[in-house]
């Protein structure tokens, strides 16, 4: 399954010895699951935060079996994308024993995290109230589907319903068709980064405050802010966004286009990009010129033979020959590619985007950073995701103080799972 990946990818450059990290000294107490919760705390993980991922012993996170699974890893490309940089803790909620720990890591936390469904952290005793009893100072983040309270509180949210009800998907695809989602999660994604930013900013407040503070990001509120400005372009015009397909209803010509062996993608933000495409990529200086193409809504109105015109120029050389002249001209325009190719590119290679790192189990797994480039505080080298509870006794060791004689007690009053469960993912205590 990743037989290729040395041949690929190349290994990942360590940080800076010694260099200091962003959060280093945060302790971050982990609930969540899925992707938006745990790609941000991921992220306060790569700054250098101590992020202590809460799991149900045995199964974990439902997220580690997403496909494609390696069967030495015995989780998916999904989870390992979304959960580096972390420790787990395999605590069962439903014990009073497993309650007792996760509420002794909470007493020790900056910064708590969760996106269970509304109304299960209070049913643990572990909502923002009763984390602040034990920890006035702590930073508690809930990310929720439709928010905390109010009439859409009890409702579940997933990505593709969160890109359909929030206008998404009726503005992309083509005019003749239904909408389409993107296949991405850009709504967890996007939720992921505005979460992480809401947890910086208070810990930022809290510097200056010395307080905590809870806080909340809706997973709908976020994706009705991805629908960009359309929202506020309706607002002015009383018009709904209009599927276009490659094109854009706001610059022309912006789209897809056909080279000798392939397609690649060009967008004239302006005019004066317009220009320079018509005057130094196709040689044509008369239309850069022609007055009925000298503003975006005149292109927009000629768009067809616009498209025309420079389909039956682009298609007479290949699309390195284009790209050159383009990039010589200051037109942006980019390589339509795969995925495959797109983290296989020049570009990505340049950027170090993916890179492979080590993996006891299975020697090697890919990696992809952090689009954070800090100049003192570089990202913490990656650390593949954690197998189920493999840091229990660890974390609990080094955190809580723990000895051997309390770790086997919980262990016996099945805190860490089932007995099998416990010694698969605690290990046998000494």
């Amino acid at each position: 399954m990743l037989d290729t990946l040395s041949q690929d990818f190349p290994e990942h450059t360590p940080r800076p010895a010694g260099a200091p990290q962003a959060l280093d000294g945060i302790r971050v107490v982990d609930f969540t699951h899925f992707i938006a919760g745990p790609f941000a705390t991921m992220m306060l993980a790569d700054m250098g935060a101590n992020v202590i991922k809460i799991e149900a012993p045995g199964r974990g996170d439902d997220f580690r079996q997403y496909p494609p699974v390696h069967p030495d890893l015995g989780q998916g490309a999904p989870f390992l994308w979304s959960n580096r940089n972390k420790r787990s803790v395999a605590l069962d909620l439903k014990t009073p024993e497993g309650l007792e720990v996760a509420r002794a890591l909470i007493a020790t936390a900056d910064v708590v995290v969760e996106n269970f469904s509304t109304g299960v952290m209070e049913r643990f005793g572990l909502d923002y109230e009763s984390c602040r009893r034990a920890n006035p100072e702590v930073i508690y983040c809930s990310v929720s589907a439709y928010g905390r309270e109010g009439p859409f509180a009890d409702r579940l949210g997933f990505d593709p319903i969160a890109q359909a009800e929030s206008g998404f998907v009726s503005m992309n695809g083509y005019a003749d068709r239904q909408g389409v989602r993107a296949l991405s999660p850009v709504m967890d994604i996007s939720t992921a980064m505005m979460a992480a930013n809401a947890i910086l900013g208070a810990l930022v407040a809290r510097e200056r405050t010395g307080h905590g503070q809870s806080m909340e990001v809706a997973l709908f509120d976020n994706a009705v802010l991805m629908t960009g400005y359309a929202a506020l372009q309706h607002v002015f015009s009383g018009a709904e966004p209009q599927r276009h397909g490659n094109t854009s209803p706001d610059t022309c010509p912006s789209g897809v286009f056909e080279a000798q062996d392939g397609s690649f993608y060009i967008n004239c933000g302006n005019n004066k990009i317009f220009q320079r495409l018509m005057a130094q990529v196709i040689e044509r200086p008369e239309l850069a010129d022609d007055p009925t193409y000298a503003t975006g809504r005149d292109r927009s109105a000629r768009r067809d033979e616009l498209f025309a015109l420079l389909g039956e120029a682009f298609v007479k050389q290949p699309r390195a020959y284009w790209q050159a002249r383009m990039r010589a001209a200051g037109v942006p325009c980019g390589e339509v590619r795969t995925v495959g190719e797109a983290i296989r590119s020049p570009e990505a290679r340049a950027r170090g985007l993916v890179t492979r790192i080590p993996h006891p189990a299975v020697g090697w797994v890919p990696n992809m950073a952090l689009p954070i480039r800090y100049s003192h505080t570089p990202i913490a080298d990656p650390v593949a995701a954690p197998t189920v509870g493999q840091h229990t006794q660890e974390v609990l060791r080094e955190t809580l103080g723990y000895g051997d004689a309390r770790l086997a007690a919980l262990a016996e009053a099945g805190a860490f799972g089932a007995p099998s469960a416990s010694a698969a993912t605690t290990g046998a205590l000494a």
